[in-house]
């Protein structure tokens, strides 16, 4: 078994949330921890920096898709050997999935994970404010199964597909050493749903260090430090990173048709968690 963590999740899901939960919960500081830090203290498998080895003189810019997607394996082998003992917390947004005959997660390395779902329609409100996209724009992006993200200065290419791809990819075949969580219950049960990743972790006895990393890592705290400091992975589209942090908000802001092409497209997964509006529920 390898020694990757792996935190997963579809965009604006709560990776970063999750992130800074960690941070708190193993480092245990007397204050919150600075959200700048978490660039630094996490890796990141979409890093250039990884790659560049692997690409003679040419940048990932320059690297088609398909290149980088072949290189997933060797990258994350380095990645793991990066560290000389304890694990290495890795974010991801790519589908748990093979591209082209190639495993986009390399399992070999790979000691445990956590996974992060959202309910779509709130997913669609944070993922258009941070990509600058409409909202119609961001429903055809979530349906597309073969969505993904070109290699720019910052990240190299990433493999989505739609929302329900990559929900059911990481979801749908239960893995002992993957921990699957609601976004809407980090909000709602947060001592509940992150003790179960203080207990992946090795950490979830010290019941007052797991209370105060959630503390440290609430929502509200990392607003007030975004809007002090800004943070550096905030889009250039988007006025905040971390922009409201509740369920619910398509309620006010989608059309019936909107929501309805979410559900039409997204059913299954939806039905999977609990994200289907009464009114748009299947009689029986």
């Amino acid at each position: 078994m390898g020694n990757i963590v792996w935190l997963a999740s579809y965009p604006k899901s709560g990776n970063t949330w999750m992130r800074a939960f960690i941070y708190n919960l193993i480092e245990n500081p007397s204050r919150p921890a600075r959200i700048e830090l978490l660039p630094d203290y996490f890796e990141s498998e979409s890093k250039p920096c990884w790659y560049e080895p692997y690409l003679d003189e040419s940048k990932p810019e320059q690297t088609s898709f398909d290149e980088m997607m072949a290189l997933r394996p060797r990258v994350q082998q380095d990645i793991a050997n990066s560290v000389v003992r304890g694990s290495v917390f890795t974010k991801t947004h790519n589908q748990f999935t093979h591209y082209n005959g190639t495993p986009l997660h390399n399992m070999n390395v790979t000691a445990a994970a956590v996974y992060i779902v959202r309910n779509p329609l709130d997913v669609l409100i944070s993922t258009a404010d941070h990509f600058g996209l409409s909202f119609d724009e961001t429903i055809d992006f979530m349906g597309d199964s073969n969505t993904g993200a070109l290699s720019n200065a910052e990240n190299v290419a990433t493999f989505l597909g739609s929302w329900s791809d990559h929900v059911e990819s990481w979801t749908l075949n239960p893995h002992p050493q993957f921990v699957v969580l609601k976004y809407e219950d980090m909000l709602a049960k947060p001592k509940q749903a992150f003790t179960r990743v203080a207990k992946l972790l090795g950490l979830d006895k010290d019941k007052q260090r797991i209370k105060q990393a959630i503390a440290f890592s609430s929502f509200r705290e990392l607003q007030k430090q975004e809007l002090q400091t800004g943070f550096v992975e905030r889009s250039p589209d988007s006025k905040a990173f971390f922009r409201k942090g509740q369920k619910n908000q398509w309620v006010e802001l989608l059309s019936d048709n909107q929501v309805s092409k979410i559900v039409d497209q997204h059913r299954n997964q939806m039905d999977r968690f609990g994200y289907v509006p009464p009114r748009y529920r299947k009689s029986e």
